[in-house]
């Protein structure tokens, strides 16, 4: 059994929760892509099987979000489950919001918030910040495509969408547009509606996941593996190439002349996925192949 399942996590579920369950129903090796916090909600691509070997090349991992800043207060963890740290002392109004979000489109840099999964010599960041252990993190690169202001939501709170980069941390950057108006702010919802190629209007609920596992259907909810591969390059093998590829062999570059080198390929035997490949001046080298042991 291999594929995705595009799934969309409820609030209050972790992200390795949702994975033990499907787990549970399947009996295969199952891993997601691109981790969301247990009080978050939307798309989470489960991956089974052999489709775990696949993240490293899906050609779009850029996501979506539906979020809602909050001027009441920074906190400690950057969203609402966490202590406020910094008071309230007023709310911006919506010109003086929309003034400073170009300050966040395009190629921004972020300090990853102490309470993330990121690790410090293999002890995750939220575990030392529970222990009151202060960790210096470093800002990083990060890329924000779209960023938009919505409704206002109360007397304190207005919605934003956000389209970005992997590794963009939306709380950090609620708390960081807070920090330019000079409001403390916090993330106070967030929805993740698309990653990648797996969007949130064809996502299945953990229920119903369940219960296909329970009629021991579950493989029909299973994206084929090559999915979120669609924006690579696909290279049909030819016949007389067929063994050489599924034994995971160098195929001539010839092949795929129109692909500049060292660019990803979807390669095929027979319609079926053998794996992903690169192509270097003479050669297409197997980057990982879907059809060795495990």
């Amino acid at each position: 059994m291999n594929g995705f399942i595009n799934l969309l996590k409820p609030p209050g579920m972790s992200s390795g929760a949702a994975v033990a369950v499907v787990k549970r129903l399947t009996g295969e090796k199952v891993g997601h892509a691109g981790t969301l916090d247990p009080e978050a909600a939307g798309v989470l691509p489960i991956m089974v099987g052999r489709a775990a070997r696949l993240l490293d090349y899906f050609p779009d991992k850029s996501k979506s979000y539906i979020s809602e800043i909050a001027f009441a207060g920074a906190t400690d963890t950057q969203d609402a489950q966490g202590t406020v740290i910094e008071e309230a002392k007023r709310v911006p109004g919506r010109d003086e919001i929309l003034a400073v979000l170009s300050q966040f489109r395009g190629d921004i840099l972020q300090r990853p918030p102490a309470y993330s999964a990121l690790k410090r010599d293999g002890v995750p960041l939220y575990e030392l910040a529970r222990k009151g252990i202060a960790v210096e993190t470093k800002a990083r690169p990060t890329v924000i495509h779209a960023l938009e202001l919505g409704e206002q939501t109360g007397p304190d709170g207005f919605m934003l969408s956000v389209d970005c980069g992997s590794g963009t941390y939306i709380r950090t950057l609620c708390h960081d547009i807070g920090q330019a108006l000079g409001a403390p702010a916090h993330m106070r919802f967030l929805l993740r509606t698309r990653h990648g190629a797996f969007a949130i209007d064809s996502a299945v609920t953990i229920e119903e996941v369940i219960a296909a596992g329970e009629r021991k259907e579950i493989e029909s909810l299973l994206l084929p593996m090559d999915f979120p591969l669609k924006k690579l390059p696909r290279l049909d093998v030819p016949e007389r190439f067929w063994k050489l590829a599924r034994n995971g062999g160098k195929l001539p570059a010839e092949l795929m002349p129109q692909t500049r080198e060292n660019q990803h390929i979807r390669v095929y035997a027979e319609d079926v996925l053998l794996g992903v490949a690169h192509k270097t001046q003479d050669l297409i080298r197997f980057d990982v192949g879907l059809t060795g042991g495990d």
